[in-house]
């Protein structure tokens, strides 16, 4: 009885079409999660600029404040939650809030808009601007 010699495996053209085509999908899919990470960044910076604007109304009816009686971060810090990202006065980006009167809406630093500008507009950032143009 003779023992047959089986040879089984993939070759090299083989694998080189799969890893073509994996490089393919990853060449599809890496820009849309770029897209959709920052979409969420930008999400994050709207809501942290309605909570600043909570705040900030919070405070001047405690205080019993009037439109344009000026008003900083440090007044406002204790309504946010301690320990919030938010708490810091900084966005995920690193940049700072722009908060500087009552009746005036917050702001986010203009380098924040640039940088995520690719995925957003003025209306998205609608009433928000940045650096409270």
């Amino acid at each position: 009885m003779k023992l047959k010699s089986l040879k089984a495996g993939f070759t090299l053209v083989e694998i080189m079409i799969v890893v073509a085509i994996i490089a393919l999908l990853a060449s599809i899919a890496v820009p849309n999660f770029m897209r959709a990470r920052l979409r969420s960044q930008a999400g994050l910076v709207k809501d942290d600029l309605r909570v600043l604007d909570s705040a900030m109304d919070q405070w001047a009816i405690e205080r019993n404040k009037k439109t344009d009686d000026a008003v900083t971060f440090a007044d406002i810090k204790g309504y946010i939650k301690e320990g919030s990202p938010l708490y810091t006065g900084k966005d995920i980006l690193g940049g700072s809030y722009v908060i500087s009167k009552v009746g005036t809406l917050p702001a986010m630093a203009a380098a924040t808009a640039t940088s995520l500008s690719s995925v957003t507009d003025a209306e998205y950032w609608s009433p928000f601007s940045k650096d409270g143009l």
